[in-house]
């Protein structure tokens, strides 16, 4: 779901060889293959035939499942391209226009290719998400001086089972931030803010205080890609898909 900045006055959106053993039968010394005559070369023919029908299936197994493949590689290139974009890019606050651009563009590709339809049908949503890259100015708040920023790892946390949703902050702030989640179609929410505990002890009740929605765009067991209504870019990574987000 949309992460977001998590003071309390922010109402910011929130929130992939297999191997095959193929073994060819061996020539046994009694079915040897001759090619002194043309009879002996039909019977060699006939033998080669009988000798390896496995090839015939090796081959049809490849062409089947080549398209599949070569989708899950490419995926996995555009995945890698992705984390490499970003990694210089301190979480999206170096990030200039043409890094976005080119971020942007290899999400893009990321999301046309997701083979997880109904995300929020799917448990691979569950579980605690480290943020790795976003656009979003109320969580890299880059106009404050950086030692005023969030400078620690932020996560999000989100269970399908209670609808629940959580934003964490980690160093120097420690804020915390809970929603629910109304479902809107298989891919997006609206997220209802209720809670907020500043430096992770302080609780304030901020009930209906934060809104947004979320569309997750791509999903799998490693990567999620999110989007919110504001149009900010989300790319989080999977840290713990047994994480429980409180009631």
């Amino acid at each position: 779901m949309t992460i977001l900045h998590l003071s309390p006055s922010s109402s910011a959106t929130l929130l992939h060889n297999s191997t095959v053993a193929y073994s060819a039968t061996i020539f046994s010394p009694k079915r040897g293959l001759h090619f002194s005559s043309n009879h002996h070369s039909r019977d060699a023919s006939l033998n080669r035939s009988q000798e390896f029908p496995i090839s015939d299936k090796w081959r049809t197994g490849v062409s089947f499942f080549s398209p599949f493949l070569d989708k899950s590689s490419e995926i996995e290139s555009l995945k890698q391209q992705l984390l490499d974009a970003i990694a210089p890019l301190d979480r999206g606050a170096a990030a200039t226009a043409e890094d976005q651009r080119l971020v942007d563009q290899i999400a893009c590709k990321l999301e046309a290719m997701n083979k997880v339809k109904e995300p929020l049908k799917s448990t691979l949503l569950n579980g605690k998400w480290e943020l790795l890259y976003t656009t979003s100015k109320s969580i890299l708040q880059t106009k404050r001086p950086k030692i005023f920023r969030p400078n620690g790892k932020i996560y999000q946390a989100i269970n399908l089972d209670t609808l629940r949703a959580q934003n964490i902050e980690t160093w120097p702030f420690f804020n915390q931030a809970t929603a629910n989640l109304v479902p809107l179609n298989s891919r997006r929410v609206a997220v209802k803010f209720d809670s907020f505990k500043v430096a992770g002890v302080i609780p304030i009740n901020a009930r209906g205080s934060g809104r947004g929605q979320l569309e997750i765009t791509y999903l799998d067991e490693e990567l999620r890609i999110s989007r919110g209504n504001q149009g900010n870019l989300f790319i989080l990574r999977m840290v713990n898909p047994f994480y429980r987000v409180p009631v």
